[in-house]
């Protein structure tokens, strides 16, 4: 029978050099995955980088369609251009304010208010949105409002002289008119409240109006003790005579009909 004898452990009788060489590879091993990772990475970023790239590029030619049809009133198809440029950049700003703009020319003020406050939340800092949206707002008679939009936009633009000598003035003096009108019929209202005759307060226990319904009380009273009775003669006559109830007659032999 073999007798089994003790073994060193495996590895024991590897070399130094043997191992580095091996830690060697394993190092470059994995430095080679981590290239391939990184570039994996960048080309992925760089797949999105073009992809917005070209969205960039294809919704600017979309808005610059949009703006040639509208220069030729073909608002419609601008709005349809510009819808499509959205879906592609939804945080351009300019393309909600120039669709204002064209919801204005097609007198539709509530979407046109709300493209420009779509514009305003992508950019608060765009003084040509705030402009817009007060022109819309005075679309629709919301003067208090524009008159805000229209500072707001002076605030950030002070040089503007067209917000500030067209719309700015113009939506004060419509604001005024309002007032003045507003004031005028308040005054008329009460002319006319003034003018109506007031209700006389009549004394129902005054001694005159006592002795007014006493007389017409007595007047009832003799209407209803007389009663009409209708005679018709055998001859044919015809008479309406008025009795007393206490002391009422009675006809002659000549009666042929008697009717009440």
């Amino acid at each position: 029978m073999a007798s089994f004898g003790w073994k060193r452990k495996i590895g024991e009788k590897v070399s130094k050099a043997t191992s580095q060489q091996f830690e060697a590879e394993a190092a470059d091993d994995t430095s080679q995955v981590e290239d391939e990772e990184g570039n994996w990475v960048h080309a992925a970023k760089r797949r999105k980088e073009v992809l917005l790239e070209d969205c960039m590029r294809k919704s600017k030619q979309l808005k610059e369609e949009g703006a040639n049809l509208a220069e030729n009133s073909r608002y419609r198809e601008a709005i349809r251009k510009w819808d499509e440029a959205l879906q592609l950049t939804p945080e351009d700003a300019t393309l909600y304010e120039m669709k204002s703009q064209v919801l204005m020319s097609l007198h539709e003020m509530f979407p046109a208010v709300h493209a420009a406050e779509m514009a305003i939340r992508r950019n608060p800092r765009s003084w040509d949105a705030w402009q817009t949206l007060g022109r819309a707002q005075l679309g629709l008679g919301e003067i208090a409002l524009a008159i805000r939009s229209f500072q707001v936009s002076l605030h950030i633009f002070p040089m503007n002289p067209e917000v500030w000598k067209e719309d700015l003035s113009w939506a004060r003096k419509l604001h005024e008119h309002k007032e003045k009108a507003t004031k005028t019929e308040a005054l008329q209202a009460l002319a006319r409240e003034a003018t109506q005759e007031p209700i006389p307060d009549y004394d129902f226990e005054s001694d005159e109006i006592v002795a007014v319904c006493a007389a017409i009380a007595e007047k009832e009273k003799a209407l209803s003790e007389a009663k009409s009775v209708v005679i018709v003669s055998a001859s044919g006559a015809v008479e309406t005579v008025t009795e007393k109830e206490n002391c009422a007659t009675t006809p002659d032999d000549t009666i042929f009909i008697r009717a009440r």
